[in-house]
């Protein structure tokens, strides 16, 4: 819950342990934690910011993309409450909200910026030129770099979600030990390429009569964090972009933070990075992009859909 660009409340019901025991994301598991704790989530929110929902002046959620079920969750409470209490109601993309969260909290608001945002299910580069006004300049061609982490994360037989685990483990090892490849780190365009990346740690494991799990993480993570990191700032150099902002779950790995603060001060441009309470999935920058579309006049039909595969730009 937001009053202008005052967080009230933020309040994340965790389904970490509910999907450990799998190794992923089950989607009916997800959807029927969504069904049981929203109720309850809702009214620690209330409580938490101290006002009544009749105080609220618009309600919003997250049309997509993300799964079906899930979604609808999530949109259909917030279409009762808007029909309820005769409020807006406004349908927000998942990604605008990792897009727009480094800015949350500034005092310049939005400003012009390549953004990579870095997620489980989406590596992106966009060129921010005002809200609302976005440009697609590269994404991956395959896996995601979340993706990526927590395959290999598994793989290397880690707790899941395997990416903060890797980042963990990666720090007490030598990420120069194995040469993995950096998948379209030279090619003419901005798009990215993971899935050769995780095959190569899946053939070379076998090969290894002792896996140094430190070694292979560093290693690993180092070759997604150089082309991240190389990709982005080739994007300054070509939109000539003064701020770089960072969001999205995978933003939340030191190694990444590292190495993309020293290139950015190396190269003299100010890099927004989102708070951690911000980088995963949250309902806060979902209320900022709510906000933001609000202060414009904009809202949403309750007849509006949720949309699965929505895009943030074409």
């Amino acid at each position: 819950m937001l009053r202008g660009r005052e967080l009230l409340a933020s309040e994340i019901a965790s389904q970490v342990a509910e999907h450990q025991p799998y190794g992923g994301v089950v989607p009916e598991v997800a959807s029927r934690h969504h069904l049981q704790r929203a109720p309850q989530l809702l009214a620690r929110a209330v409580a938490a910011a101290g006002i009544s929902l009749g105080e609220v002046d618009a309600f919003a959620a997250t049309s997509g993309p993300g799964l079906a079920s899930s979604l609808m969750i999530g949109a259909s409470l917030a279409k009762g409450l808007a029909l309820g209490f005769g409020k807006p109601y406004l349908a927000i993309n998942h990604m605008e909200g990792h897009l727009l969260s480094p800015f949350f909290g500034t005092a310049e608001g939005i400003r012009p910026a390549i953004a990579l945002v870095v997620s489980g299910g989406h590596t992106l580069l966009i060129e921010i030129e005002a809200f609302g006004c976005y440009h697609l300049l590269g994404q991956t061609q395959d896996d995601a770099a979340g993706e990526a982490f927590d395959k290999v994360g598994k793989l290397l037989g880690l707790p899941y979600p395997g990416g903060p685990n890797v980042d963990r483990m990666a720090r007490e090892g030598d990420a120069a030990r194995f040469d993995f490849p950096r998948s379209m780190l030279d090619s003419d365009d901005l798009n990215f390429s993971f899935s050769g990346l995780k095959t190569a740690v899946r053939y070379l494991l076998p090969k290894l009569e002792t896996i140094n799990l430190p070694d292979v993480c560093a290693s690993f993570q180092e070759a997604v964090v150089e082309v991240l990191v190389t990709k982005t700032l080739r994007a300054v150099k070509a939109t000539r972009r003064r701020v770089v902002a960072l969001s999205g779950g995978v933003s939340c790995n030191s190694r990444l933070r590292e190495a993309m603060r020293t290139a950015c001060a190396a190269r003299g441009v100010e890099l927004l990075v989102a708070t951690p309470a911000l980088c995963t999935d949250n309902a806060a920058m979902i209320g900022y992009v709510a906000t933001l579309k609000l202060a414009h006049g904009e809202s949403s039909s309750l007849a509006s859909d949720i949309d699965p595969n929505l895009r943030l730009v074409a």
